[in-house]
């Protein structure tokens, strides 16, 4: 193996470039579709409460932050209606953070940016590059992480 140069930059390097460009990307277009109250944290709420909702405790530690931060989040969220808190079912003192119709409208267009610029990378690299490197990542990461994809999180 040969030393990493400028030519060869170091894999965790290149996935964030890719990573930002792909964010900045992704809010520029949400901007551009009417979305301009989107935070960059809310994309990490709205996915893990897109399955069954994620109590509000748990948002603290999905993003990396203190329970009163998270807890701004997500009221920036409800005010915004992307989220709605409601009483644990299990638990009276927890509350749980569930999808809106709005949110879900908001993840919708997330999908389908995601999807334009993916198809724009594959008009440089050729779609079966962009799919060998989609099917290539998603069998190192289910690898590494017990066969299950793990969580998206901020931290």
């Amino acid at each position: 193996m040969g030393a990493v140069t400028d030519e060869s930059p170091p894999l965790a390097r290149l996935f964030a470039i890719a990573f930002r460009t792909l964010i900045d990307g992704l809010h520029e277009r949400l901007a551009a579709r009417g979305w301009h109250d989107v935070k960059p944290t809310f994309g990490f709420v709205l996915l893990a409460a897109r399955e069954a909702g994620i109590q509000s405790s748990e948002v603290a530690a999905l993003l990396g932050i203190s329970k009163q931060a998270a807890s701004k989040i997500v009221d920036a969220m409800v005010e915004a209606d992307y989220v709605s808190r409601s009483p644990h079912p299990d638990d009276q003192r927890a509350k749980i953070v569930t999808l809106t119709v709005r949110g879900a409208q908001l993840l919708d267009d997330v999908e389908q940016i995601y999807a334009e610029l993916e198809s724009e990378w594959a008009t440089i690299v050729g779609g079966a590059q962009i799919e060998g490197m989609r099917e290539n990542l998603v069998t190192v990461l289910l690898a590494t992480h017990g066969g299950r994809l793990p969580q998206v999180r901020a931290t």
